[in-house]
């Protein structure tokens, strides 16, 4: 990818549910390196935007790029093989598996990739180390405190150094100290990373932490300063 390319492009993005209209004609571009918080009421189509942007649903019409790579030109399959390549994805509470470790959650991205055991345990431990939760990774996720468990999500999202980390609502189960250590600690490492960030979030505080604000009403994109 050119070195001044956007790490994310939009344009004239639309997406309908049947009638309803989720997402109407957005454009964006968001830069390697840069943290952008995306604010709006329930039902703007905050989510349905950050999952075009990950592939995870395609557009009706428009083109989302991501990497330099169209999405609509990949099957289902390539889109997921790229998001696990190149994406670190973020959620509310966490999606951990309950059954394993914190360390075996954390794991698994590097796995998947086609790393050792041996080498996947060594990533895992600097990045749980890093979020400050490295001294609870042999409990099971299930096991866990909340806050130690969204911090195991964020470094299972960033093991595998993404250049692109999407987060939909990832504090919204935290109180408002552990929120903001877990977002400080996110944003610390993906500055080293490099890495261009998406924090879908409904609150103030949390999109105080970034570098723009974005704000959707009605599926709709406006840029805001941010609060």
């Amino acid at each position: 990818m050119p070195e001044d390319e956007p790490a994310v492009r939009v344009r004239d993005v639309r997406l309908s549910y049947g009638d309803t209209v989720a997402v109407d004609g957005v454009d964006l571009t968001l830069a390697a390196g840069e943290s952008i918080a995306l604010m709006g009421p329930s039902g703007s189509g905050k989510s349905s935007l950050l999952h075009c942007l990950a592939g995870v649903l395609l557009p009706d019409s428009g083109e989302v790029s991501v990497l330099g790579r169209r999405l609509a030109d990949s099957s289902e399959a390539q889109r997921s093989a790229f998001r696990l390549a190149r994406m670190g994805m973020v959620f509310q509470f966490g999606n951990l598996i309950p059954e394993l470790t914190l360390l075996e959650n954390v794991m698994l991205p590097v796995q998947l990739l086609g790393s050792r055991a041996r080498e996947a345990a060594t990533r895992a431990h600097e990045v749980l180390e890093a979020l400050e939760t490295d001294h609870v990774s042999h409990r099971r996720a299930g096991a866990v405190s909340g806050g130690q468990a969204q911090r195991a999500a964020v470094a299972r999202a960033l093991v595998h150094r993404p250049s692109v980390v999407f987060a939909d609502e990832p504090t919204g189960a935290l109180d408002s100290v552990n929120a903001d250590r877990v977002l400080d600690a996110m944003l610390a490492l993906t500055a080293d990373l490099g890495s261009v960030v998406l924090i879908v979030t409904h609150e103030n505080r949390v999109a105080a932490h970034c570098e723009r604000l974005l704000t959707m009403q009605d599926g709709r994109l406006a840029v805001s300063p941010v609060p």
